[in-house]
């Protein structure tokens, strides 16, 4: 694996520990800083999964899932076949998010963006990496299978 992703890795986990310290540390819990009118910082704690689902699972649950996905994805990142960069996005925010349920019980989400009443779950940096990530591993294989598509037609 190419140094530059080890330092994507590693600046995405720094970003989001530091964003999430600035977030712990400077917002309340009670508190909503208006950036633009469809974009707060809070600070709220998720217990669960993406957009706070599962949350009855418990957190030692995903702890475990959090090691198994770091583990595989680092493998394949070591087997040097993939998508380097887009698994270099996911390992940071697996990690990211990994450190605060290990610390705090909990992820630390910031980012409240909403049109009008309806809020998009909170998220945060580690959440944006794992999202961006997974979505261009996910347009890569559209791609691939639709060109796969036009060959055999």
């Amino acid at each position: 694996m190419k140094k530059a992703y080890i330092f994507l890795i590693l600046l995405i986990v720094i970003l989001d520990q530091a964003t999430k310290y600035l977030a712990n540390n400077l917002i309340s819990p009670f508190r909503s800083i208006e950036l633009l009118p469809f974009l707060h910082l809070v600070n709220v704690r998720n217990t669960g999964t993406a957009f706070g689902m599962f949350r009855s699972l418990g957190n030692n649950t995903f702890i475990i899932v959090s090691i198994a996905a770091i583990v595989f994805i680092t493998f394949m990142l070591i087997r040097e076949r993939e998508d380097h960069f887009s698994l270099s996005l996911i390992l940071g925010g697996a990690i990211g998010n990994l450190i605060d349920r290990l610390l705090r019980g909990s992820v630390i989400d910031f980012v409240d963006v909403f049109i009008g009443r309806f809020h998009w779950p909170a998220f945060n940096v580690a959440d944006s990496a794992l999202t961006i990530g997974i979505g261009l591993i996910f347009i890569k294989l559209i791609r691939k299978g639709s060109r796969g598509e036009h060959k055999n037609a």
